[in-house]
């Protein structure tokens, strides 16, 4: 039914939850996986006029050097648990993109049949407020979908 996988991740204990079952699922049907975190750009406010584009190289580069060592550990653990299990899983860190946009193209660009991934389950307010990653790629994803709770 599927011949690969994409499962995404963010390393929270909620994203476990769609790791773990990414993974047996992909170990149940015999296919490949593809393990994929995704980090955001540096947050930039805008003060109304325009962009407040004062942050030192520095301040920008320790930044991504931060999100690339978080991505690098989250899917390292990933890794282990595909091989203690026996899966194929290719992990990919997409760095300073949109969440979503990106989930969905490295499903497109790797020919997954199927994306699992975790939702908080927030509601009301507080999905407003957060925003859903997983809302967003329910909205715009041609690929299914499988969100775990």
């Amino acid at each position: 039914m599927y011949n690969r996988i994409l499962i995404s991740t963010d390393g929270s204990e909620v994203g476990q939850k769609g790791v773990d079952h990414g993974i047996a699922l992909a170990k149940a049907l015999g296919i490949e996986a593809t393990v994929v975190t995704v980090t955001e750009r540096f947050p930039v406010y805008s003060s109304g006029v325009g962009y407040d584009l004062s942050w030192s190289d520095t301040v920008l580069a320790e930044y991504s050097d931060g999100q690339k060592k978080a991505a690098d550990g989250i899917l390292a653990s990933v890794r282990q648990t595909a091989e203690r299990l026996g899966v194929s899983a290719e992990t990919l860190h997409v760095p300073d993109a949109q969440v979503a946009e990106a989930i969905i193209a490295a499903a497109r660009e790797r020919n997954c049949g199927l994306i699992v991934m975790a939702s908080h389950g927030r509601r009301g307010l507080g999905r407003l407020m957060l925003g859903s990653k997983t809302s967003e790629v329910l909205a715009h994803s041609e690929i299914p979908v499988l969100v775990v709770r």
